[in-house]
């Protein structure tokens, strides 16, 4: 059975905050900000309340706060503050926040009273770009000063995950033969489903014809499907970042994926930004984000195939 991760090294919290672990063990040192475990005279392990301290740390040093003042909070004071800080850009959202209270009473009829709303008015790209990407981005806001549980992401997730599968089940499939193919998928060990589910459902209303092979997917099935395929476009995601080992390590099967053939693959996650900079294969695209997949894909001269 799968653990639930809930201890941390130092460059666990490097990945998660993006603040270096150098600034990190100064700030531990100089405020006393974290009490980790020591398994030895080098080595600190972190728990989940230390996670979610640094991440509102992080949140406030990022909005112009002075790590010297916010050292000072105590941990119920951060907390609120955070909250403050996360809660200033939904404070006009209608949508958004109906959505919210939805989640934390659990009620599903909401959810559907917001969608049907919002249906009648916009498209379904703009409903999941406008309001679902920022409500889930608000999410990980919310449980970092402990006001959701895993429950309630679970149960609001779920339900824009039966939109998202409802959508796709509205729009015929693809019957061309020789039409070429573009196939999404998660990297082993990323199992975050909805954008790449949102794109699915967006290429297919577009015509392109679409293999869904979903989360957690190994390198030798990706090898295995392009020998039985000669014309493809590879799109992943990533929500979570990587040590930069692994990042090296996904880009070179990328290129024995991509080697003797003339198939691109569309990386998609800020994740890479520093990869996109010095990227000098032309057969593949680095994207920031889905929104500006979405706007990549649907540009005539630029179109995935």
């Amino acid at each position: 059975m799968n653990k639930i991760k809930d201890t941390f090294t130092i460059q666990d919290l490097e990945i998660l905050t993006g603040i270096k672990a150098h600034t990190i063990r100064i700030w531990e040192k100089r405020y006393e900000l974290l009490n980790p475990t020591r398994l030895n005279r080098n080595i600190r392990m972190y728990n989940l309340t230390d996670l979610q301290k640094i991440l509102n740390v992080s949140l406030l040093y990022n909005n112009n706060y002075k790590i010297s003042k916010v050292a000072k909070l105590s941990d119920s004071q951060l907390v609120e503050e955070t909250k403050l800080v996360a809660m200033t850009e939904f404070s006009n959202n209608y949508e958004i926040n109906s959505l919210i209270i939805g989640m934390f009473t659990f009620d599903e009829a909401l959810f559907e009273e917001i969608y049907s709303q919002q249906i009648k008015e916009k498209s379904f790209t703009e409903i999941f770009i406008k309001t679902y990407i920022p409500l889930l981005n608000h999410l990980g806001l919310l449980w970092q000063t402990e006001s959701i549980k895993p429950a309630h992401e679970h149960f609001i997730s779920n339900l824009i995950y039966q939109k998202i599968a409802l959508n796709i089940a509205s729009i015929p499939t693809s019957t061309e033969k020789d039409k070429p193919v573009t196939v999404l998928f998660l990297p082993y060990g990323e199992i975050h489903e909805l954008g790449l589910m949102f794109l699915y459902y967006h290429l297919k209303k577009k015509g392109e014809k679409i293999i869904y092979l979903g989360k957690s997917i190994p390198f030798d099935n990706l090898f295995y499907l392009n020998s039985q395929i000669k014309n493809i476009t590879w799109i992943n995601y990533f929500m979570i970042d990587k040590p930069l080992e692994e990042k090296q390590a996904f880009l070179k099967n990328i290129d024995k994926l991509l080697a003797f053939t003339k198939n691109k693959c569309i990386i998609v996650g800020n994740i890479w930004e520093d990869f996109s900079i010095e990227n000098k294969n032309e057969q593949i695209v680095f994207e920031s984000g889905l929104e500006n997949l979405i706007n990549f894909v649907d540009t005539p001269k630029l179109s995935v195939n």
